[in-house]
């Protein structure tokens, strides 16, 4: 174990079931058991802040605290302002259709004539436009009016990040289920946690923390308590599954 005696984690806080804050005050979810279960194995002190999503990155920068979990994306344009973590899981999309269709696989062939529907301005409807442009796409102001639409038979398909679905199905909707691949964005690495991108030395302990938890089985049984299906698995690209 690497020694320590602090670690200033950050978060969002409004982004369940990864990291949200309860109507007591507290902070919960995978992300922040995630957190936890480092700290412990780092023999450190959590000690957790929560800040705006706009300005969480410039909050990091400016030293409010020293490590950022909060499901942030590792994309090109982020790692030019921070060093990243080793991928703590996949944010993979998939499709949930009505179950009335009977559908098992979810492709432009197979679900031709069928009405999609996701939050607009998000990464599931530029998958739409550019892989079903021949489909009538609904875009909705917020996630929560697709699945409505959803409930009531307005549209056959939404389009959006499992967890996303999963989240949303396994609050007793009987109406809809998974069908066709995960998959991801071109370009995907995963989810990371965030530091300065001179703290190399800390992003290493803390790698190497993630390494021991994901393989004396802690991480497995965080995992457990919020998904029932597997995380660390990267799936396959978009352009490799839709053939463009």
């Amino acid at each position: 174990m690497v020694q320590a005696d602090t670690l200033r984690l950050g978060t969002e806080g409004a982004y369940a079931p990864f990291n949200s804050v309860s109507e007591s005050g507290e902070l919960h979810g995978f992300d922040i058991d995630i957190g936890n279960a480092i700290c412990a194995e780092l023999e450190a002190t959590c000690e957790w802040s929560t800040h705006d999503w706009g300005g969480i990155i410039p909050a990091l920068n400016s030293g409010k605290f020293d490590v950022l979990i909060a499901s942030m994306a590792i994309t090109e344009a982020r790692m030019e302002e921070v060093a990243f973590s080793d991928p703590y899981y996949f944010n993979t999309m998939r499709f949930a259709a009505l179950k009335d269709l009977g559908l098992e696989d979810a492709t432009p062939e197979t679900l031709s004539g069928m009405v999609l529907g996701t939050q607009a301005g998000g990464v599931a409807s530029k998958v739409l436009n550019q892989y079903f442009p021949d489909n009538d796409v609904k875009l909705y102001p917020k996630l929560g009016e697709a699945f409505l639409d959803m409930e009531s038979g307005r549209l056959d398909l939404v389009l959006e990040s499992k967890f996303a679905l999963g989240d949303w199905m396994a609050d007793g909707v009987d109406c809809c289920e998974f069908v066709g691949q995960d998959f991801l964005l071109d370009g995907t690495i995963g989810a990371g946690m965030a530091f300065r991108k001179d703290e190399t030395e800390l992003r290493d302990r803390v790698n190497t923390a993630l390494a021991s938890i994901i393989e004396n089985g802690t991480y497995d049984e965080i995992r457990a308590k919020y998904f029932d299906f597997e995380i660390r698995d990267k799936p396959i690209a978009v352009s490799e599954l839709f053939g463009q």
